[in-house]
């Protein structure tokens, strides 16, 4: 087929319009859409997955590219996911670290190679270009001082611990530590790791229920996972009526546990605002833009049946 020059003159007059248009949208939008590599420390703990969405989410608002990562709470594995981020050229790297020691660095290589990284929830050695969580040590605090007061300052508690040497394990139980030095009436029977597990907290509570007995008052453990299994495991006993239990995070379980009456009190951590402020953070340092607070503190908040609808989402 023949056409003629001026039909052909103006095909081509349309094809530069149209090039020269897409153009000018793709800057009018920005550059390249950022991308940012997470590594997330499990997406087996419902808290986590409650900041990975909120990170997911923010991203999208903000046109950003997210890469998420489980690094199934391995440091090992952390840092070579972040090594992968490292050599697909990301703008940043968000990491919820796994441990202070062993994911330190995942921290330096990300720092060595140019690239932001913005710690969400939990802390390690190595100091980030930036942070968004919340104070452990003041979680543990609020915990343990609501059990004194509702032990009246007298008993016996169990202790469970997070996953040992991370963050958030680490200032927790300094944070309990804190109170319960104003507290000699409250002794420790018993402390040990249930690894922020649901199944390990109630197999280590029935441990604690065959080896203690009526001698346990209450329960502290680091979050809510562990804090239902202690329930579950308490309410098969039928010892729940006697034994106070408070635990940390306002998970979805834990807050209609709280309403119930089944969970004394949680402590609530903010998932949204870490999750978002991370993103925030990542976007900023990967531009290079004046970032005025690189440390991002979200205060806990206790949550007891008084209370607790105004953390239930509608």
């Amino acid at each position: 087929m023949k056409f003629s020059p001026v039909f052909l003159a103006a095909i081509i007059a349309v094809s530069i319009f149209t090039a020269c248009n897409q153009q000018g949208n793709k800057k009018s939008n920005g550059e390249k859409s950022l991308t940012i590599g997470a590594s997330m420390l499990s997406l087996q703990s419902e808290f986590v997955v409650n900041v990975k969405d909120a990170m997911e989410e923010r991203a999208k608002e903000k046109n950003v590219n997210l890469i998420v990562n489980d690094a199934q709470r391995t440091a090992e594995k952390q840092v070579q996911q972040v090594e992968t981020f490292i050599a697909q050229k990301v703008d940043a790297i968000i990491l919820n670290p796994c441990e202070v020691e062993a994911s330190s660095p995942a921290v330096e290589k990300a720092k060595a190679a140019g690239i932001p990284v913005i710690n969400v929830n939990s802390e390690t050695t190595a100091r980030p270009d930036g942070f968004a969580g919340s104070s452990d040590e003041a979680s543990g605090e609020i915990a343990m001082e609501q059990i004194a007061k509702l032990l009246s300052g007298q008993g016996n508690i169990v202790i469970m611990d997070g996953y040992m040497g991370q963050a958030a394990q680490i200032k927790r139980a300094i944070g309990a530590k804190n109170i319960l030095s104003k507290y000699p009436g409250i002794k420790i029977l018993a402390e040990q790791t249930a690894e922020w597990d649901r199944a390990k907290g109630m197999s280590l509570m029935e441990n604690w229920i065959q080896s203690y007995g009526d001698k346990i008052s209450a329960v502290f453990a680091h979050n809510d996972e562990m804090g239902m299994g202690a329930v579950q495991a308490l309410e098969q006993a039928k010892m729940k009526d006697k034994v106070i239990v408070v635990s940390i995070d306002a998970i979805a379980d834990a807050l209609k546990a709280v309403k119930d009456g089944r969970l004394n009190a949680t402590v609530f951590q903010d998932a949204n605002g870490q999750g978002a402020g991370a993103i925030d953070l990542a976007i900023k340092l990967a531009k290079k833009e004046p970032v005025e607070q690189k440390e991002i503190f979200i205060p806990f908040q206790l949550v007891t049946k008084d209370n607790v609808d105004r953390f239930v989402k509608k």
